[in-house]
């Protein structure tokens, strides 16, 4: 019974996050207008880089299939929220204060606004995105990556919700974490597969990506899709299931700690 009761809870906070969210239809559609300029720009630069190599592939990539990989990957990357700019406000404001009082758990209350957020923002992303790649590129050739992008999706954004919480925590000591989240996320768009996929890094930069969990976030899940290969998908669903697991243990040990060592200035 208490069980289904905290389900009951945590499914009226994301209720109201994509009633917020709905609420504002103006801004979120122009938010989502952005990533039709990047995926223009990215065809441009594609586009002159294949025509310079003389060739159809780089990397085993075709330019459809590096267009379709940088769809999935900005459609997730924008549809995240800035977790770090939540909790940091929360710490200086004192709200932070409210939030532990209350019947629900502070990480898991942050989780279900963040996976409600972000869904919600992927699907118009994908949406616009997937519309444009079909005027410029036509149909893309997933097979059943498609049936498994929601999927690997879902465990993306949980990793980059565990990291992301592990620099949001930080601001109980530190208290300015968005110089660590702009870091992180220069970590992300590079070694992370965000800008392009690892197979185009040289050698020594993409086994350094491979041991890191950046890649579980957007690279494993558009690299599954555009080029589906059975074989592998086992592997790629156990990296980001074991990344969810050791990065959520740090959470909760860093959670544990700060609680302990909050210092709040406002409120």
């Amino acid at each position: 019974m208490n069980t289904w009761r905290k389900s009951v809870k945590y499914a009226f906070i994301g209720k109201i996050t994509l009633r917020n969210q709905l609420a504002y239809v103006a801004d979120f559609l122009i938010r989502s207008l952005f990533l039709l300029l990047i995926l223009y720009i990215f065809l441009q630069l594609w586009q002159t880089t294949f025509r310079g190599e003389g060739t159809e592939r780089i990397a085993g990539f075709s330019f459809k299939q590096i267009m379709w990989y940088l769809v999935i990957t900005e459609s997730m990357i924008l549809a995240c929220p800035s977790l770090c700019t939540r909790v940091e406000e929360e710490v200086k404001s004192g709200d932070i204060v409210f939030k532990f009082v209350r019947p629900v758990n502070f990480v898991a209350f942050h989780y279900v606004e963040y996976m409600s957020e972000a869904s919600i923002r992927f699907l118009v992303n994908a949406a616009l995105g997937g519309l444009l790649g079909l005027l410029i590129m036509g149909p893309p050739d997933f097979g059943y990556g498609l049936l498994w992008l929601p999927i690997m999706a879902l465990c993306g954004f949980t990793v980059n919700f565990m990291l992301n919480m592990v620099l949001a925590l930080s601001s109980f000591w530190v208290e300015e974490t968005r110089g660590l989240e702009f870091v992180y996320n220069k970590f992300l768009f590079t070694i992370g597969g965000m800008l392009m996929p690892l197979e185009l890094f040289p050698d020594m930069l993409q086994q350094v990506g491979r041991w890191l969990p950046f890649q579980a976030i957007v690279y494993i899940p558009a690299k599954s899709t555009v080029t589906f290969d059975a074989v592998q998908l086992p592997r790629m669903l156990s990296t980001q299931l074991i990344w969810v697991i050791i990065i959520g243990i740090v959470v909760l040990l860093v959670y544990r700690k700060g609680v302990k060592k909050l210092n709040v200035n406002g409120g």
